[in-house]
C-alpha cells in the first residue's frame, strides 16, 4: 500500500491521526486499572475518598478485586460492593495572541460522565477466593461550542465504556496472597470534528472495540501493621479496524485500521496502621506510554506512522485514614500523575497535563455489615498547553470534580454456603 501524502486528500492524513488519538479515548477512559496519566483514575471505589492512595494494600471490602486481585484472601466470607459516581467539571481553553485559527473558546468543554463499579467475592476455600468485578463510565467527555478555535479537533466526543475482569486469589501462606484474571472491555466512541476544508463540513468517528488484558497482584503482610500490595496490568495489543466518515468532496466514507499498543502497568502500595486510630497508605507507579510513541495506520488511500509522541508517566498518592469513632472512618488524600504529552503533541481532544487531586471522603457503618462511603475528589488536569497548526492556547481553566457513593455488604444472604471445606 502506498504512503498517505497530503494531496491524497485534503485533511485526512491529520484526520486519521486525530483517529486514533479517538480510538485511546475507548482504551484510557474504561479501564479499572487505579491508574492515572491515561488510564482513569476515579472508579467508584471507597479508596476514593484517599484519592486512590494505598487502595491495592487494603482490602476493605469486595471492591479489592478491581484493585488488587490477591487481596480477595483478607475477606472472611461472601462480600459485595457498588458505587456510583458522577465525573463533571470546568475544562475552559484560553487561545494564544499568535493561534492560527479563529473562533471562540469553546465555552465550558466538560461533559458529564456518569460511573458505576460493581464488584463481587466468593470464598471457595480458606485460601481460594473467586471474584467477579464490572466497570463501567458513559456520558458526553468534552461538549464544546462547535464553532470554537479547536473545532477542527472536536467538536464532541462520547463515550461508553463496560468492563468485566473474573479473578482468583490463593493465599500461600500467613504473609502473601496472589490473584490473576483477565479484563475484558466494550468501548463505543463517538467523535466529531469541523474539517478544514470548504465551508468546514463536520467528520464522524464511529468506532466500538472489544479488547482484553491481563491482571495480577500480590498481596504481602510482612508486619501485623503493614499490609504490601503489587499490582501488575499487561499491554493490550489492538489491532482495530472501522471507519471515519468525512463528507467532504472526493473523501466520503474512509476504511481505517491501525495497530494500538496500551501501556503495561505496574502499582506498588502500603497500608500502614501507625495507631489503632490512624493508617497512613501510599502509591507508586509507572505507566509504558512511551509505546505509542508512533502507531501505524492504514485506509484504503494509503498508510503512514501516526506520529502520537506519548510519554511513559509517573504517579504518587499519599492518604491518610483517621478512626473518629467505631462506626466512622474519615479519609483524605493527595496525588500526582505525570503529563504524557508535550505542548506540540497534545491536541484539544486530550487536554491533559501534569495531574494533581485532592480528596474527601468519609465511611459510615450503617450496621455491622453494611456500610455506606461517601467521597470527593477534585482533580487539576494542568495548564494543557497546545500548540498545533490550526489552534494554539491553555487551559487555565482545567478542573474536573467527582461525587461518589459506596456500599459495602459483609454479609450475604448465602453467606457461609458455595465454600469446599
Amino acid at each position: 500500500m502506498r504512503p498517505m501524502t497530503s494531496s491524497s486528500a485534503p485533511g485526512l492524513q491529520r484526520l486519521v491521526t486525530l483517529s486514533a488519538m479517538a480510538l485511546l479515548g475507548v482504551t484510557f477512559l474504561a479501564s479499572p486499572s487505579s491508574a492515572g496519566g491515561l488510564y482513569v483514575n476515579e472508579f467508584a471505589t471507597k479508596a476514593q475518598g484517599a484519592a486512590g492512595a494505598g487502595g491495592i494494600a487494603w482490602a476493605s471490602d469486595a471492591s479489592i478485586t478491581l484493585l488488587n486481585p490477591a487481596g480477595m484472601t483478607e475477606l472472611d466470607d461472601h462480600e459485595a460492593a457498588i458505587g456510583l459516581q458522577a465525573i463533571f467539571g470546568r475544562v475552559e481553553f484560553d487561545a494564544s495572541s499568535n493561534s492560527p485559527g479563529d473562533g471562540g473558546d469553546g465555552g465550558n468543554q466538560a461533559g458529564l460522565a456518569p460511573v458505576a463499579s460493581a464488584s463481587y467475592v466468593h470464598r471457595l476455600t480458606d485460601r481460594l477466593r473467586f471474584g467477579m468485578g464490572f466497570f463501567s463510565i458513559s456520558g458526553s467527555i468534552l461538549d464544546p461550542n462547535d464553532g470554537w478555535q479547536g473545532r477542527f479537533e472536536v467538536t464532541e466526543i462520547s463515550l461508553l465504556t463496560m468492563s468485566v475482569s473474573p479473578t482468583l486469589a490463593y493465599r500461600v501462606n500467613d504473609w502473601l496472597s496472589v490473584g490473576a484474571g483477565p479484563i475484558i472491555t466494550y468501548g463505543q466512541l463517538e467523535w466529531d470534528l469541523k474539517v478544514p476544508v470548504g465551508n468546514e463540513p463536520k467528520a464522524k468517528i464511529d468506532v466500538d472495540d472489544i479488547r482484553a488484558a491481563a491482571r495480577a497482584g500480590i498481596f504481602l503482610k510482612p508486619h501485623e501493621d503493614l499490609d504490601v500490595g503489587v499490582y501488575y496490568q499487561s499491554e493490550t495489543e489492538l489491532q482495530l479496524d472501522g471507519d471515519v466518515d468525512i463528507p467532504a468532496p472526493a473523501i466520503g466514507s474512509v476504511g481505517l485500521g491501525l495497530d494500538l499498543d496500551l501501556a503495561q502497568l505496574v502499582r506498588v502500595g502500603f497500608n500502614w496502621r501507625a495507631t489503632d486510630r490512624l493508617s497512613l497508605l501510599g502509591t507508586f507507579g509507572w505507566e509504558d506510554w512511551s509505546t505509542l510513541d508512533t502507531i501505524p495506520v492504514s485506509t484504503a488511500r494509503g498508510s503512514l506512522s501516526a506520529p502520537l509522541g506519548f510519554k511513559d508517566t509517573y504517579k504518587v498518592l499519599a492518604g491518610v485514614h483517621y478512626r473518629l469513632r467505631d462506626d466512622w472512618l474519615l479519609q483524605t488524600g493527595f496525588g500526582w500523575d505525570s503529563s504524557p504529552l508535550d505542548g506540540s503533541d497534545r491536541t484539544t481532544a486530550l487536554p491533559i497535563d501534569q495531574q494533581f487531586r485532592f480528596a474527601l471522603g468519609a465511611i459510615h457503618d450503617l450496621t455491622d455489615t453494611i456500610d455506606l462511603g461517601l467521597n470527593f475528589v477534585y482533580a487539576n488536569l494542568g495548564e494543557s498547553r497546545v500548540r498545533q497548526p490550526t489552534v494554539r492556547g491553555k487551559y487555565e481553566t482545567n478542573h474536573v470534580f467527582v461525587l461518589g457513593a459506596t456500599l459495602s455488604f459483609g454479609k450475604l444472604p448465602w453467606s457461609g454456603m458455595g465454600s469446599f471445606d
